[in-house]
Formats: structure tokens, sequence, C-alpha cells
């Protein structure tokens, strides 16, 4: 049997080894100088967006970004900042991971789904407008694999009933709506450094946002509610002396872990554009295949393609995935819509069936290996195998 291909398989180069031992070697591994140079690599990266009058009115300003432990961390003080409490209601779609949700319960507030576009899988907001209601403290939109959401119909809703909206892009961080990068549109935008991200520090997240005073809150809330992180205490003309401004959490991100994505940032570029290609090559191969959808980018969008998902007819999904798996090809599925889980038809009293877009994207969709270091054969591998499993070898 040829060798297996793994789901994901992270690229590193001699950059990243040697940015992580710089710091194991300089004395400093918590957060320091490189989670704040990751910070100004990542604001750099995304730019100020140019006036768009369907963006909120901050999104013109220049953005500030704090380094977090996770996206997760960062959506769970995005939606502090925004003023969202107890008995607020957040807008979100269900057809996402479940770190959306679960931070939005966090806070003792409910999340309302509203059903996805069956071409992206994001949110739909034809169908926003009939979810918001006096109770709605904020929307939470979502830019599945890669494909930005439609941030301008979305911030149009918004802007028209001063709710803020913040994108969930863990996906998204090298994708463009035309020639403007993801993270301005939104209020505040969370990016995902997690291990199988197109930019990865292992684990690790990012919040961007023009408001100043979020970001300042962000930032004292990352780290327990400080006065002043250890780095500003310890370091040169450092002072220990500090206070307690609010209850915060345990959030932020290490030298160790920021080194490790600075190194990926100089990247960044290069490893999407071999995902495109990648994605380019699976699009070709299985073209008219039986019973099978390949993805398809809206005009203008640059997608990050951190995921690459085929849709298979009928019910042949599960089959075709454990065949590939026999095989030796790793194949994954996202997501499972938030309301088909148990503890969430039970605390929000939703149901199968509510939002049936969703329920046919995770009923159909699976996600093919693509990642920088996935070369040509092994593409070309793994598609012939998915056409000859559906009955359309060529």
């Amino acid at each position: 049997m040829p060798d297996p291909i793994p789901f994901h398989k992270p690229s590193i180069t001699q950059a990243e080894v040697d940015a992580v031992s710089a710091v194991l070697r300089s004395g400093w591994l918590t957060t320091g100088p490189k989670a704040r140079e990751l910070e100004a690599a990542v604001a750099k990266y995304v730019g100020p967006a140019p006036a768009n009058p369907g963006a909120p009115s901050s999104a013109t300003a220049p953005p500030h970004a704090v380094a977090l432990s996770s996206c997760t961390a960062a959506l769970h003080l995005a939606l502090i900042a925004a003023g969202v409490g107890p008995n607020d209601e957040v807008v979100t779609s269900p057809y996402t991971f479940v770190s959306t949700g679960e931070t939005i319960l966090y806070l003792g507030a409910k999340p309302i789904f509203v059903d996805v576009e069956p071409s992206t899988k994001n949110l739909d907001p034809a169908k926003l407008e009939s979810a918001l209601t006096p109770r709605t403290r904020a929307i939470v939109s979502i830019s599945i694999a890669g494909h930005p959401c439609r941030s301008k119909e979305i911030g149009a809703i918004a802007n028209k009933r001063g709710i803020p909206v913040i994108e969930d892009a863990a996906h998204s961080l090298t994708a463009r709506i035309g020639e403007i990068p993801v993270g301005t549109q939104a209020d505040i935008t969370c990016f995902s450094f997690y291990a199988t991200k197109g930019v990865t520090a292992g684990e690790g997240g990012m919040a961007v946002t023009a408001r100043q005073d979020w970001a300042d809150r962000i930032r004292r809330l990352c780290l327990h509610g400080l006065s002043d992180a250890a780095w500003s205490r310890y370091g040169k003309g450092g002072w220990w002396d500090y206070d307690v401004t609010e209850l915060g959490y345990k959030y932020n991100l290490t030298d160790i872990q920021a080194a490790l994505a600075l190194a990926q940032m100089a990247r960044a570029e290069e490893m999407r554009s071999r995902r495109e290609a990648i994605a380019r090559r699976y699009s070709e191969a299985l073209r008219g295949a039986t019973g099978l959808t390949t993805p398809t980018v809206a005009p203008g969008i640059r997608h990050a393609w951190h995921l690459y998902q085929i849709a298979v007819a009928g019910s042949g999904r599960t089959a075709l995935a454990l065949a590939l798996r026999e095989e030796g090809i790793g194949t994954s599925v996202h997501f499972k819509p938030l309301h088909l889980f148990p503890y969430y038809q039970e605390r929000l009293g939703v149901r199968a069936g509510q939002f049936p877009a969703a329920e046919r994207c995770f009923q159909e969709t699976l996600s093919l290996p693509i990642y920088p270091d996935l070369g040509d054969t092994d593409v070309d591998r793994v598609a012939d195998r998915v056409r000859a499993l559906l009955g359309g070898a060529r």
C-alpha cells in the first residue's frame, strides 16, 4: 500500500525552528516582545480598510491587534468588549465549530441561529434581519473554510440598528474581499493560529479591532485583568507593582508560540498560494465526478483555502470517508451544526429540521487533505481514489 496521506501536516521549515530556538535561548518564554511583534505583523498584514458604506464606521481606522491563546479566547473577549452579558441575544450561524456558540453561553447570553447559504456555508444575510430583536447585542458572522462571509451586507443590516459585528475568521487570515484583507470589515475580527490553520502557532489566536478602547480592554482581560503584564513589570525599567482592574482570564499567548507564528507570517502568501494551487488541481481532477460537487468561490473573493470541501450527494459521504480511510487517506467533516448537539437542544430548545441548509451541508460535506507540503502526486492520488470510489474513475 502507498504511504498514508494524513488529513493535515504542518509546514515547518528551518526558519520556524530557528525562531523558536532563539526564544528558548533568550531567557524570556512567556508573553513578551515576540507576542508584540506578532501583533504588529498581523495589524500590518490586515491593514486599514478604505471607506466602505456597508462596513462599521470604526472599520476605516488603523487596526489594533491583541495576541491571545486561541480564537476561542478572542471570541470570548470580543463579546465582552462588545458589551454582551446575561440575557442578551447574539445572532450567529449554527454551521460552525462549537467555540462560536459556547463563548456566547459563557456570558449567559443566548445564541440565535440563522441558516446558511449552501454555496459558501456562511450566514445568509437575507435571513439575518428577521432574527434581530431588541435583545440582540451582537452578530457573530463566520467565514467558513477560508471563504469570506458577506460582510458588506451583514454590516449594513447591523449598522442600521447599532449592533456590533464580530467576525469569526478562524479559517480566513489570508482571505480577501476584493483587495481588502479579511480583518477590517467587522468591528472585531478573531483569527486562529491552531495547528491546522494557514498560519500556525500550534495554538493561538488574535483579536483585531479599530477601537482602541476595545483592544485595551481585551488586553487587560487576557491576563487576569492586571494593569501590567509580566514583561512590563519585570523588563528593563519595570516594577513589580500592579492593580487588578476587573475580573480577567488566562488567555495570553507565549513568545514561544508567537515566534513560530511570526516565522509563518513571513510565508503566509507563499503557503496560501500553494493551497490555492492544490484546490485548483482537485477541482480540475474531480470535474464531472459522479454525485460530487466541488467548492465554488464568489466573484471578487480571494479564498484562504483552509479547507477543501466537496459535497457528496445523498448518503454517500460517510461511506466515502470510511473507504478513503481504509486506503490510508485522511479526511474530516466540518461541521456538525450546533443545533444538532443534545446540549444545545436542551439548553436552547432548538431541534433538527430548523436550519435545513446547514443540515444538508453537514450531511454532504467532506474535507479533503489540503496543506502546503502536500505534493501533486498525492493530490492526484486522492482525487483518483475519490472518483473511483464514487464510480467515476477516469
